[in-house]
């Protein structure tokens, strides 16, 4: 990398990304190649984003030939992109339902939060407006988002954030029935957790959940960002456990690096909405939506058997690494979402070893302090995981020889 290019951004933007000393300038499939013209194996696609791997032909050819005929328009008219994409994730989601277009995951979650008050005002009453989350959880950094999510830590700096957020341990099925009451609009939950290191529930907390809200007259709000678009193997995560939640929430994925949220809702608790409650400029625009609709072309035939082949092979890797680095390592996640967990008592934490990877040409992150997390294009082969597997070996035996 240019030795001036971190001064040069360090003039000109906000002081809020830690970024390692690398420029990508180009990706195709599985892989990056950066300002030197060094080569990686990209097995974080973007924080889970880039499912369909880079410059898939598909929907590059359908990005550029929606832009070239028709850019934007807002949402004060139609547009044929549009309608056919919520078609697609309202047949998907299961009907009827309908669906609301932004373009981040924090703007679905955002969405959700005010669709759900929205509904329970009406079903329940004005001081319905509780929205209980799971601690460790992270929905945006929107303030409600913010709010929303598990993590205190971030919490003060940017006080006073909405009222109203409630949060139990995640997983445990007892604390969250103990907070959802009478005046609960809606549980807020992630299938699996991703910033808090790819943590799976036990079986049954997602049905558990379901029946809770349900008892009480809430809604169950699923945050599929990270875990939606195929990253489990399912088009969403909750249907491993053959859960309908009422709300759901794509972004990441959706949209193979082009930006686009969805916010997913039953047909009854989306029409408590009214025409200015709720709008975006940019949100569900054609060319995002072409984008998408070229993304789901590809991933979609991939959950008929690919992911869970891959899948297995790369757990197994990691299992094989764990059982190397100590007593306390350990892998969690499924489909092509996992962390290898070093353990408190590792001799090395996340952020070294992704260095360390990052200088073997492999693209991870330490998605906390002892976790380093793999989220690869759902298009990644076998041949592949297994070179991701080695360029890792090789960066922990340098680390903990």
């Amino acid at each position: 990398m240019s030795a001036g290019f971190t001064a040069r951004e360090a003039a000109v933007l906000w002081p809020t990304y830690l970024r390692p000393p690398v420029v990508f300038t180009r990706g195709e499939g599985v892989r990056l190649w950066d300002t030197d013209g060094r080569e990686y194996l990209d097995f974080l696609g973007g924080i889970a984003v880039v499912a369909a791997g880079h410059a898939h032909p598909h929907v590059v050819e359908a990005i550029t030939a929606q832009l070239a005929t028709l850019g934007h328009t807002s949402n004060l008219y139609f547009t044929g992109p549009q309608v056919e994409l919520a078609e697609r994730l309202a047949d998907r989601f299961g009907p009827p339902a309908k669906v609301f277009f932004s373009n981040s995951g924090a703007e679905a979650n955002e969405a959700a939060i005010k669709v759900a008050r929205r509904w329970a005002k009406a079903a329940k009453g004005e001081q319905a407006v509780g929205i209980v989350a799971a601690e460790g959880g992270f929905h945006g950094r929107t303030l409600a988002t913010l709010a929303a999510t598990g993590k205190p830590a971030l919490h003060p700096t940017f006080a006073p954030l909405p009222a109203g957020f409630t949060h139990v341990p995640f997983g445990d099925a007892a604390a969250l029935a103990a907070a959802v009451g009478p005046d609960t609009a809606a549980v807020l939950l992630e299938p699996v957790q991703g910033e808090a290191g790819i943590r799976v529930p036990p079986p049954g907390y997602l049905r558990a959940a379901r029946e809770i809200a349900s008892r009480h007259g809430a809604l169950l709000i699923l945050d599929e960002v990270q875990s939606g678009t195929g990253r489990t193997g399912r088009l969403f995560a909750h249907q491993h456990d053959q859960v309908r939640p009422d709300v759901v929430t794509l972004a990441k994925a959706l949209g193979n690096g082009y930006p686009i949220g969805a916010t997913i809702a039953t047909a009854e608790v989306a029409d408590a909405m009214r025409p200015g409650d709720h709008a975006s400029t940019f949100g569900g625009g054609p060319v995002a939506c072409a984008a998408a609709l070229a993304t789901l072309d590809v991933i979609e035939p991939l959950l008929d058997g690919h992911v869970d082949k891959v899948s297995a092979r790369l757990r197994d890797g990691l299992v094989e690494l764990a059982s190397r680095v100590g007593p306390d390592a350990a892998v969690r996640g499924l489909g092509l979402w996992f962390a290898l967990e070093l353990g408190p008592g590792a001799r090395v934490g996340a952020k070294e070893v992704a260095a360390e990877a990052l200088d073997r040409g492999l693209v991870v992150n330490p998605v906390t302090e002892t976790a380093v997390r793999l989220a690869p294009p759902l298009v990644v082969t076998e041949a592949e995981i297994d070179e991701a597997i080695a360029r890792l070996a090789g960066a922990l035996a340098e680390l903990a020889p």
